[in-house]
C-alpha cells in the first residue's frame, strides 16, 4: 500500500511523534509497504507526487532531544513560511489523498483531539486509529471522567478547574494537578501543600484553559493496550525515580518495565476487563492504551485512556504486542488491518 506516515505538528510531544513515525516508517517499509514520513505541519519542499511514494523519503524535522526537553514550538513555527494558511504543512493534503492510508503517528494536541481525525473524514482521506468522537472524549480529561462517573469505571476522585474559577479546593493533600487535554504527563504536577499547589496551578494553566485536580493514589503503575476490543497483556512501570512523567517515558533506562505484569490473577483479569469497559464506553475504535494506578494490591484506578499511543523504542504497547508474539513490524501491519475494518 501507499502510505503516508504523519508525524511531527506543534504540539509539546512533537519530538515523542517523530520518534514513533520513524520508528513506523522503517517498519512498514520493512513490510513492503510504499510508505514515506511527512511533518503535518511543516510539509513538503517540492511538490505532491506518487512518485514519492516510491523514493526514501522522511521529510521531518528534528528540534530539540527526545526524553530531555520540550520542543521549541514557536523556532518549529518560524520554519513555515506561511503559517496563515491552517495546520496542514504544504502538500500535506495532497499526498494523504493519494495515498491508500495515512498511519497517524500524531500526539498531543491537533493529534489526539479529534480535529485531525474529522478533517479527513470530510475529505474522504483514510487514516489509521479511533475517529474524531472518540478522540476528542478520551483527550478531554474532564469529560473522560463525567462518562467514567456514569458508568461506574473505578478512577481517583477530581475536580475541573477553569482559568477563570477560583483556584480554592477542599482536597486533602497530597494531590495531582494536570492539565485537562495533555498527554505523554506534560503539565503534570505532584503537589504536597498550598504553596506547590498554587505554583502547580499557575504552570498547567499556560498549557490549558482547563485542569484537573484529583487525590493522589499512591501504588503499582500499569498500563493495558487494547486492540479492536480485547486486552493485551499488562505491562507494570516502575519509575527509578518519581512518578511516570515524560522523562521517565522517553529517556531509556529510566523506569523497569515488566510484561506480562506480576500480579495475581483475579487482579490481571479484572483489569483487563475494566480496560475493555473503557475501550466501550469512550466509542473506542481499532486500538488504544489505558493507564492505571493499583493501591493496596486490589484497589484498580483507571487513568486515562491514550488513543495513539506511543510507538517509540521505550513504549508501552510494543512491549505489550510482544509478550504475545508480535514483533513490531507486524504490529503496525495489525494496526493497518485493523483500521481498514472502518471502511470496509
Amino acid at each position: 500500500m501507499k502510505i503516508v506516515v504523519l508525524a511531527g505538528g506543534v504540539s509539546t510531544e512533537r519530538d515523542v511523534s517523530l520518534s514513533s513515525g520513524r520508528m513506523i516508517y522503517h517498519a512498514l517499509k520493512k513490510k513492503g509497504h510504499q510508505a514515506m514520513m511527512l511533518d503535518v505541519y511543516l510539509g513538503l519542499e517540492e511538490s505532491a507526487s506518487e512518485e514519492l511514494f516510491l523514493r526514501d523519503c522522511d521529510w521531518s524535522k528534528d528540534i530539540g532531544n527526545v526524553g530531555i526537553s520540550n520542543p521549541d514550538l514557536e523556532q518549529i513555527k518560524k520554519l513555515r513560511t506561511n503559517p496563515e494558511t491552517g495546520f496542514f504543512g504544504p502538500g500535506v493534503i495532497e499526498l494523504c489523498r493519494m495515498a491508500d492510508m495515512v498511519f497517524v503517528a500524531l500526539h498531543g494536541e491537533n493529534g489526539e483531539n479529534g480535529k485531525l481525525q474529522a478533517a479527513f473524514d470530510l475529505l474522504n482521506i483514510r487514516y489509521t486509529g479511533t475517529d474524531y468522537v472518540s478522540s476528542a472524549l478520551s483527550m478531554d480529561k474532564g469529560l473522560t471522567k463525567e462518562l467514567f462517573a456514569f458508568h461506574n469505571i473505578p478512577m481517583p476522585k477530581g475536580i475541573t478547574k477553569k482559568k477563570q474559577d477560583p483556584i480554592a479546593h477542599s482536597m486533602q493533600y497530597p494531590l495531582v494537578v494536570k492539565v485537562c487535554c495533555g498527554g505523554s504527563s506534560v503539565g503534570v504536577y505532584m503537589v504536597e501543600d498550598e504553596k506547590s499547589y498554587e505554583k502547580a496551578m499557575k504552570e498547567a494553566f499556560t498549557f490549558d484553559d482547563e485542569v484537573i485536580v484529583e487525590e493522589y493514589i499512591k501504588g503499582r503503575e500499569f498500563s493495558v493496550g487494547v486492540m479492536e476490543g480485547k486486552a493485551l497483556p499488562i505491562i507494570e512501570i516502575a519509575p527509578l525515580e518519581g512518578f511516570y512523567d515524560y522523562k521517565n517515558k522517553y529517556q531509556a533506562g529510566s523506569a523497569l518495565e515488566t510484561c506480562p505484569a506480576n500480579l495475581p490473577e483475579e487482579v490481571t483479569k479484572e483489569m483487563q476487563r475494566i480496560a475493555e469497559e473503557v475501550f466501550s464506553t469512550l466509542r473506542l475504535k481499532t486500538y488504544a492504551r489505558m493507564d492505571f494506578l493499583l493501591r493496596n494490591e486490589k484497589e484498580i484506578y483507571c487513568l486515562e485512556a491514550n488513543t495513539l499511543p506511543g510507538m517509540t523504542p521505550t513504549s508501552l504497547l510494543p512491549q505489550e504486542a510482544q509478550a504475545i508474539g508480535v514483533e513490531f513490524p507486524d504490529l503496525c501491519e495489525w494496526i493497518l488491518n485493523i483500521s481498514l475494518k472502518k471502511y470496509q
